[in-house]
């Protein structure tokens, strides 16, 4: 595991190589974090939960670096609010690159002599959590240079990110009965996924690809934004309090279609995937097309016929726990078990998403405004 934490972390600074020290900085919206932000807290979840428990005569990096990169966790203290992430001109970059180097130092000390069990658990949690961060690092990131008055590039091939094309139109068919339900094996798997449990499902047909820009553009055409009969309630409000009338990054320049990437502004592809929807987009979607969103069940069931990983994908299924959860005792505890309420499961990846992170066991969880990931849909047909 200390070649994975070390690709990891490695991985995680690579990304911050093209990045100007102005750009650790701006909070651009409550649910996306600074960069700078994000290197201290994924620093402060090993300081927290392997090195302070477990080396002994550990000195912290600093004594206020755990208030300024806490995040949720209500057990181990006071933290900084999260919208004051941006207001962190001080420390330096400079000074927070050398507290991931300190822990390095410290983590590969912790583990090269004799560790335990809950230590190595704990260990691979943590490098997990650091590769969460990986993708809200570009996302977040995205949405800040978006936002920028001159949409600043990431670096010139950013726009790779957009991800691949869609080459088929097949429904695949899955069959009524009971079906197992949940991760099981020795791999890793967060405790949102553990509990297998056997779910019914009806017959259903489920699209072997993604939904593609063409697709939208139809949907936005024929007033898909401006027909409040495909939408559900909240998700109308959010379309008439938000004045939304199109996807996140979208812009129409004369009679085309542009919209941002990494790499700046980019014609749309029409047979190219669908990405940055939220819910309530998906599933206005799927109902204008008389079709619906699938259920997290079904899409497990059906993952292996799939051709997923591209985009994260919305299911019609409320996060909830698996039959059996139990949240665990002390400040882990709080890693998903808390969440558990007003928020839509997403099953897949993304090209954002980090290598070897994806399974199709993976359960995903945002609130249904929001759509500054690499979210897209996945139709079915109920027969």
């Amino acid at each position: 595991m200390l070649e994975h934490y070390f690709s990891t972390r490695k991985r995680t600074e690579d990304f911050c190589a093209p990045l100007s020290i102005e750009d650790y900085t701006p909070q651009v919206a409550l649910h996306a974090s600074p960069m700078k932000w994000q290197l201290g807290h994924t620093t402060w979840f090993f300081e927290t939960f392997l090195l302070k428990p477990y080396l002994k005569e550990y000195k912290e990096f600093h004594p206020k670096f755990s208030f300024l990169f806490n995040s949720y966790y209500n057990n181990v203290g006071d933290r900084l609010a999260r919208d004051s992430r941006g207001v962190l001109t001080r420390p330096s970059v400079e000074e927070v690159y050398q507290y991931r180097h300190y822990m390095d130092e410290h983590i590969e000390k912790l583990f090269g002599g004799n560790t335990t069990s809950e230590m190595n658990a704990i260990f691979e949690i943590g490098i997990n959590h650091e590769e969460q961060h990986q993708e809200l690092m570009i996302t977040d990131l995205k949405l800040m240079f978006f936002r920028h008055p001159l949409k600043t590039t990431y670096k010139e091939d950013g726009n790779k990110l957009t991800g691949k094309v869609n080459h088929f139109n097949e429904w695949i068919s899955i069959s009524e009965g009971v079906y197992e339900i949940g991760h099981q094996g020795e791999g890793f798997a967060y405790d949102n996924e553990l509990g297998r449990h056997k779910v019914y499902i009806h017959d259903f047909e489920i699209a072997k690809d993604y939904v593609s820009n063409d697709d939208f553009i139809a949907f936005i055409e024929d007033g898909g934004y401006e027909r409040f009969d495909l939408w559900l309630d909240e998700g109308w409000a959010w379309v008439q309090q938000n004045d939304i009338k199109k996807p996140l990054y979208w812009e129409k320049e004369g009679e085309e279609w542009m919209q941002f990437t990494l790499g700046g502004m980019q014609k749309v592809e029409g047979k190219g995937i669908l990405s940055h929807i939220n819910f309530y987009e998906a599933e206005a979607f799927a109902r204008w097309k008389g079709m619906r969103l699938p259920t997290e069940f079904e899409w497990e069931v059906a993952s292996e016929q799939l051709n997923w990983g591209d985009r994260w994908e919305w299911t019609n299924s409320a996060y909830l726990p698996y039959p059996g959860f139990k949240t665990a005792d002390g400040a882990l505890g709080e890693y998903n078990g808390k969440f558990m309420i007003n928020q839509m499961v997403l099953r897949g990846g993304s090209v954002a998403t980090s290598p070897n992170h994806s399974r199709n066991t993976y359960r995903n969880f945002f609130h249904p405004h929001y759509c500054w990931q690499y979210t897209g849909i996945r139709l079915v047909k109920s027969k």
